[in-house]
């Protein structure tokens, strides 16, 4: 028996971007049995879903570009699939793509090389980053640093670390991100939240930066006091390298450039968009 791999793109936003991964995974689970999509079991004593996601969102983030891949069961009709599953899904989590993959695909997570955020201001709360002169000098003299060092820390011990091979891109102009990125984002989910920072950053599980961390940077140069929970961190989009090789990271000053698709079209085969 054939089988076919697929990745599944889709939205969490609202009141869901509090809901946590293990959660996430069971909805999507029980929408699958509900739409009736034959997805494949694993063997053994405890038979789950074959399913896996593509760097998993912390709580309280929210993102237009989550990716899921599944393998789906010889036979499965894919006419009219995303209705089928959409049908079955809150209004604040909804799938967005569907594309079925090359024989042979490796996972979103096996392939992910970077992500692009973007980072805005909750209501009511204060920050220079409202100030567009003085966020627009900031985001300036942050981009022709030499250095951005930062604090790591792990269960064992702490240390200061460099990030800026890591960090591809900062600005606070849209237009220019989506020039740099050259990724059409559509309608984002943000609401209620004034943008004023957009990132690309390495990610993955060799490297991956989060966005707190690139702003706390920021906050640092700037000599601000720094309160993560004034801030929404929204992801636009991920990407695969497809110039990466195993164990391998592209920095923004690697001989070898980085060639960065969006997942979804990483080993793409077919797409059915929403």
């Amino acid at each position: 028996m054939s089988i076919m791999k697929a990745r599944i793109k889709f939205r969490k936003f609202g009141v869901m971007r509090f809901i946590g991964h293990l959660d996430v995974m069971r909805y999507f689970q029980k929408a699958f049995r509900r739409a009736g999509i034959a997805v494949s079991y694993s063997q053994g004593f405890s038979p789950h879903q074959i399913m896996s996601f593509a760097s998993p969102l912390g709580i309280g983030l929210s993102s237009d570009g989550e990716y899921l891949d599944i393998v789906l069961e010889d036979g499965e009709e894919v006419a009219g699939i995303l209705d089928r599953i959409n049908a079955q899904m809150n209004e604040e989590i909804r799938v967005r793509d569907f594309t079925l993959l090359e024989e042979g695909s490796k996972t979103s997570m096996a392939v992910l090389a970077a992500c692009d955020y973007m980072i805005g201001v909750k209501p009511g709360k204060e920050s220079f980053l409202l100030e567009e002169a003085r966020r627009r000098q900031a985001v300036e003299r942050f981009c022709h640093r030499e250095d951005v060092m930062i604090l790591k820390k792990t269960k064992r011990s702490e240390k200061m670390v460099d990030i800026w091979e890591y960090i591809y891109q900062v600005t606070d102009c849209f237009e220019d991100f989506q020039e740099f990125t050259g990724t059409d984002y559509g309608a984002s989910s943000l609401e209620g939240v004034l943008p004023v920072l957009y990132m690309q950053l390495t990610a993955g599980s060799v490297v991956n930066i989060k966005p707190e961390l690139v702003l706390e940077a920021l906050f640092a140069q700037e000599e601000e006091d720094f309160r993560w929970t004034d801030y929404q961190v929204h992801r636009l989009e991920m990407y695969g390298d497809i110039g990466m090789k195993k164990g391998e990271v592209h920095t923004r000053t690697s001989e070898i450039p980085c060639q960065l698709v969006p997942l979804g079209q990483y080993g793409e085969r077919g797409t059915i968009h929403e």
